[in-house]
């Protein structure tokens, strides 16, 4: 079924929308690695071309994080804690990083792009599932070394469609950020790599002859419009409620339910 989304289909949008702003709140977890295995289940219902189904579900769930990212950056510079001597250094490479990935993934066929998903996933769910992280602090890299650890950052994000703030944070922590400036930076830096991803997704799809109605380019804007809208105004609630709930635990449940999902995706595929 092409064109504009169903009554079930705008409920599904809205629900996931609920899940992923409720679960960034709650966790700290950038919700692309979520949105796009749900959005592929929802579009391939709606009967979106399979061979564009990944990569419209990739390139909306990034979109999504250049709305909420920016509510965000707003919250945490607010409180003083974003670093943007760091994140202004880090946006050259932040920004080639995200867009190239993103080219890049534009040109790969559904069936290996779901196997670099799953696998980039399994990844960031390991290194939540276990925190994970460099041990011992060094200085920021500069020059070639930092564009290096920028676009590898802002790369491997752009292909997850996530906000990289399971691998920003660390590396900023490892840098000798205090924790606290490290959260609000890795929020600074989600935004560009959101924007130049989002940017060559649109192009790619503009190649594409046969998308359904209300596409731009991969971005669908139907179910961008509504998970913005319903995420947004979970993050909140989820955030009031870190305090009280075993944060921890439920982190390593949500990585071993992203493991689920994506090879459930994976095998779908198949």
């Amino acid at each position: 079924m092409e064109g504009w989304v169903t009554a079930h289909a705008w409920a599904a949008y809205l629900g996931i929308g609920v899940v992923v702003g409720f679960a960034a709140g709650l966790l700290g977890i950038g919700g692309g690695m979520v949105i796009v295995p749900l959005l592929f289940y929802v579009l391939a219902a709606q009967g979106f071309p399979p061979l564009h189904t990944l990569h419209v579900a990739l390139a909306t769930a990034l979109a999504t994080i250049v709305f909420t990212s920016l509510s965000s950056v707003r919250a945490h510079h607010a409180f003083g804690s974003v670093d943007w001597r760091v994140a202004r250094t880090m946006a050259p490479g932040i920004l080639a990083g995200s867009f190239f990935a993103a080219l890049l993934a534009g040109l790969i066929p559904t069936r290996p792009l779901a196997v670099l998903f799953t696998l980039l996933v399994f990844a960031a769910g390991t290194m939540m599932l276990f925190d994970l992280r460099p041990k011992g602090i060094r200085p920021l890299p500069r020059g070639a070394a930092l564009f290096g650890a920028a676009a590898l950052i802002g790369g491997v994000s752009s292909l997850l469609s996530a906000g990289g703030a399971f691998l920003s944070i660390p590396f900023l922590a490892w840098c000798g950020l205090p924790v606290r400036s490290a959260i609000g930076t890795a929020a600074a830096i989600g935004f560009p790599i959101a924007v130049a991803g989002t940017a060559a997704h649109l192009l790619q799809g503009l190649r594409i002859d046969g998308l359904p109605r209300g596409s731009v380019g991969y971005v669908y804007l139907p179910a961008l419009a509504l998970i913005v809208v319903t995420s947004m105004a979970a993050a909140p609630l989820g955030a009031r409620l870190a305090h009280r709930l075993p944060v921890k635990r439920l982190r390593a449940v949500f990585a071993i339910a992203l493991y689920a999902i994506a090879v459930r995706m994976l095998a779908d595929l198949w």
